[in-house]
């Protein structure tokens, strides 16, 4: 089973086992001669919210992107190890990564709306995929998934730039969800915004995991606690020099906050070290 740039229904019709929609073996991620990340694994389950935390260079925002295939886009970036989206690898030799970004989607740390309209910023990625149906229709929809649609539907025509920094930020994972991936990715999507659209931002993650699969990376304790399901808990290996991040802990987010097993989490989770 492959996903070419020719064709990528295969990758609708691939299944993992279980809940697991992602199955992530990081053996080593490098960058260059720099090594980024070892030894790091990380299941991803059907409508659930997992989060990633640890201090800051633990290598993150470095494992979510994995998850999609950014990392492609960093020169020097080599990888050993797997991420299967239900049971395939996204790194094989003829899988096509903007395929892949179909299916799993992503919102970053700072709102990025495009320079255009509020219509159009959403419907761009429908356009991209040359979608078929009623593009008007597919934008409603998804600004309404995003909480947006009763604050912007009397100005679609509105630059996009123009809204606050929470709404820019809903805008832009209305444009996410808009092609219809099965997984969201989230790096720190509430770090630019104030407690308010924080809190905006939180709902409507727990209420967007009854459709999609989310992974976040967050560095607000607080937040993961609050949302979600599992946690995982990267830290920085520096014994040979270097600053290498790996995977210390990850389980159900109630035991990770509250029952850690490993030294590391227990001090991280008491604020000895950020």
């Amino acid at each position: 089973m492959r996903i070419t740039s020719n064709s990528e229904a295969p990758l609708k019709e691939a299944h993992g086992n279980g809940r697991v929609v992602i199955d992530c073996h990081i053996k080593e991620l490098h960058y260059g001669s720099f090594k980024a990340v070892r030894d790091t694994r990380i299941p991803v389950e059907k409508n659930s919210i997992t989060a990633f935390i640890g201090p800051s260079g633990c290598g993150k925002s470095t494992v979510l992107r994995c998850l999609n295939r950014m990392n492609d886009l960093v020169r020097g970036f080599g990888f050993e190890g797997h991420v299967h989206y239900r049971g395939m690898d996204i790194y094989g030799s003829a899988v096509d990564p903007v395929a892949v970004r179909r299916y799993i989607g992503m919102v970053f740390q700072q709102p990025n709306p495009f320079a255009t309209s509020i219509y159009n910023n959403v419907a761009f990625g429908l356009r991209l995929n040359n979608y078929k149906g009623d593009k008007a229709a597919r934008v409603e929809e998804s600004l309404k998934r995003a909480a947006l649609w009763d604050e912007v539907k009397d100005k679609l025509n509105k630059s996009g730039l123009s809204l606050s920094g929470g709404q820019q930020q809903r805008l832009c994972i209305a444009r996410a969800i808009a092609t219809e991936p099965e997984v969201l990715l989230m790096d720190e999507p509430c770090s630019a915004l104030d407690p308010i659209a924080t809190r905006k931002i939180e709902e409507l993650m727990i209420e967007l995991k009854t459709r999609y699969t989310i992974a976040i990376v967050t560095h607000n304790l607080h937040q993961a606690q609050r949302v979600a399901d599992k946690t995982g808990f990267l830290y920085v290996d520096t014994t040979q020099g270097g600053r290498t991040g790996y995977l210390v802990e990850f389980g159900e987010s109630q035991q990770i906050f509250h029952d850690p097993r490993e030294k590391y989490t227990k001090e991280y989770i008491r604020g000895e070290f950020s």
